[in-house]
């Protein structure tokens, strides 16, 4: 811990490999927790940040199990970070249903936005159960749509239901696809990513939030004929 004090710099929160050089498989696991567990965790690379865990996947096994191979690193990573994040969902949605209403009245903060909150209950109300697993894959709503979740009263069991397929799902695609992409380049072209990570970094943030942005503006387009009327 001293050592990633040390090296720590504020523009680190936004640096996925930071997390993972300095502070190893416990602080990933801790901050796939907190992205959906804790409201302010949503500024956290969740996506960039299993996406590279999947290009230093023996590393991070090798702090728990020393003796494995690919395949066992692979297995172990997903189901453990999965159990992270499903606690996580759990965390978020026992506090939606502890707060209730309270949360759309609360002013925002540095660390809570309102209007994450309203996207995510819209996001809700458009795919029902389901929004659940597709949240996992959107940055921003992934925060607040198990805290919502909790606040409409979901049933527990159905929300288990989707919390684990969104988890395991959104894990196994992010994790393994960092991997093989990885093996992929390496191997075809003699590419080292891990000289690279910055650039696939704005990539992964390039390809997750334009379509949040380009949907926010174009519902905000569609708005304007009614008011017109």
């Amino acid at each position: 811990m001293i050592h990633l004090l040390d090296n720590f710099q504020w523009h680190d929160i936004f640096n996925p490999q930071f997390y993972i050089e300095f502070g190893g498989l416990w602080l990933l696991l801790f901050i796939i927790f907190a992205e959906t567990g804790l409201f302010a965790g949503f500024f956290l690379p969740g996506d960039s940040l299993l996406f590279i865990a999947g290009i230093y996947s023996r590393d991070l096994a090798s702090s728990v199990i020393p003796f494995t191979n690919e395949f066992i690193d692979l297995i172990f990573l997903w189901i453990i970070i999965s159990l992270a994040g499903v606690l996580g969902n759990f965390a978020g949605y026992w506090f939606g249903k502890k707060s209730g209403p309270f949360l759309y009245e609360r002013k925002d903060t540095f660390f809570f936005k309102k209007k994450y909150l309203i996207r995510a209950t819209d996001f809700y109300k458009q795919y029902g159960g389901w929004a659940i697993v597709a949240a996992r894959f959107v940055p921003l709503i992934r925060t607040f749509a198990p805290i919502v979740a909790g606040v409409v009263n979901m049933d527990k069991k159905k929300f288990i239901y989707f919390n684990i397929i969104g988890c395991v799902a959104w894990v196994f695609t992010m994790l393994f696809a960092g991997h093989f992409l990885y093996k992929w380049v390496l191997n075809n072209f003699n590419v080292d990513l891990k000289k690279h990570l910055e650039i696939i970094v704005i990539l992964i943030v390039v390809v997750t939030t334009v379509p949040i942005i380009y949907k926010f503006f174009f519902a905000k387009d569609k708005t304007k004929p009614r008011n017109i009327v």
